[in-house]
């Protein structure tokens, strides 16, 4: 098991691993956003998204290799660090998933990206790992937007 220094200690299960900047594929991350009924990404979109990344941090089940959660950082590395595509397999541990991506997440960021503010894009699976690791739901009645490029 690996553990992480946060607010809320997260424990990953026996048997599975978290690995930074580990290759992932297009098709692998579409389908756990498919599967856990996230919106899909074109394939060469993802693929450019993932190489300009700052980092990606991936959880995989160990036996068979499987992705089961994701998210990627990016960075202008003086005044904002974005979480992106916070995804974790459907099932009974996909909240401990969560919150093992977004503490080690925010870790690697408080360590290299210091002074950064912090924002992210995530699922409603997410709010309450997001909330236990500080995260403020409109802070001060600020609200974002977003836009879909197609």
């Amino acid at each position: 098991m690996l553990l992480f220094n946060s607010q809320n200690f997260s424990t990953l299960p026996d048997g599975y691993s978290i690995v930074r900047g580990e290759f992932v594929s297009p098709q692998d991350l579409n389908r756990l956003l498919s599967k856990s009924n996230l919106e899909t990404h074109q394939e060469s979109r993802l693929a450019s998204a993932l190489e300009n990344s700052d980092f990606y941090l991936t959880i995989f089940r160990e036996e068979q290799q499987k992705l089961v959660g994701f998210v990627r950082v990016t960075s202008d590395k003086g005044l904002n660090a974005n979480l992106w595509d916070l995804v974790a397999e459907p099932g009974d541990i996909q909240d401990i998933l969560i919150r093992v991506l977004v503490a080690k997440a925010l870790e690697i960021i408080k360590r290299e990206m210091p002074g950064c503010s912090i924002s992210v894009a995530a699922p409603s699976i997410a709010i309450k790992a997001l909330e236990d690791n500080g995260f403020l739901i409109n802070p001060n009645g600020i609200r974002t937007m977003g836009f879909h490029l197609r």
